[in-house]
């Protein structure tokens, strides 16, 4: 099968290539780096012609209300050239509780607009909701920071591995599209604030973390549930306490 990758460079794209490559496809990363360029439509009709499936991992390079535009010129150019390369399979990773989380947030109002733009095109597409991953615990702790403490509101999420991750959007990758959203999710539902001590702690860094019922999510308010995946989600093993001791060993 041949499939591209959109943001194939990146944190989950990278990953998402070397599983694919493995697994005996034919799979191109495509970035700005490699000279194709999804927001320009630069490359485009190059890297997409003879693909089965396209698998779109890139991001906005703001998590503001700029990223509408990104998303929605990005999304709307990747889907016109895959109806001209005749590509079977659009799949996008997006975020557990978009829904939800848009009416608060330009980026995730951003996202919810790149999932209906989607869902109203011309290609059969999944849409695979995942929850945070570890990799991003500490830039979620920086976004929280107020002289040296970290404020958290007492919300549970189930965040997981970028290597689970990119396992969960290959899987859908290699399957029929299921015209809707799949999610996938790490092995356990914890608070936000006793996770993130957790990690800072693992990591030496001593700002304390305090569980405020008045602290936002990136200027979000969150419900106790709303970063949680449904019952039907694929659930992955790796837990924190493994990957941290990893990520320690690589350096």
């Amino acid at each position: 099968m041949k499939i591209v990758v959109i943001g194939g460079t990146g944190l989950i794209g990278s990953k998402l290539v070397e599983t694919l490559t493995e697994r005996g496809h034919d799979v191109t990363p495509a970035a700005p780096s490699t000279g194709v360029n999804a927001y320009t439509g630069e490359g485009l009709a190059q890297v997409l012609s003879g693909a089965d499936v396209v698998v779109d991992v890139s991001n906005s390079p703001t998590l503001d209300d700029a990223a509408r535009e990104f998303f929605q010129t990005a999304t709307t150019n990747l889907l016109a050239a895959e109806e001209s390369a005749g590509v079977a399979h659009h799949v996008a990773l997006s975020v557990v509780g978009t829904d939800q989380l848009a009416a608060q947030s330009g980026y995730f109002d951003a996202k919810l607009l790149q999932e209906n733009l989607i869902a109203e095109g011309p290609i059969p597409y999944t849409i695979v909701h995942a929850t945070q991953f570890f990799e991003f615990l500490n830039t979620l702790a920086d976004s929280a920071t107020v002289d040296d403490t970290v404020r958290m509101p007492p919300a549970y999420f189930q965040p997981m591995a970028a290597a689970d991750v990119a396992e969960g959007v290959a899987g859908a990758a290699v399957e029929e599209p299921v015209n809707g959203v799949v999610e996938i999710g790490g092995p356990t539902a914890v608070l936000l604030p006793d996770l993130l001590r957790t990690a800072l702690t693992a990591v030496g860094d001593s700002r304390a973390v305090v569980a405020d019922p008045e602290a936002k999510y990136w200027g979000i308010e969150l419900g106790e549930r709303t970063l949680l995946p449904g019952p039907a989600a694929r659930l992955f093993a790796t837990r924190f306490e493994d990957w941290i001791v990893r990520a320690a060993a690589r350096g």
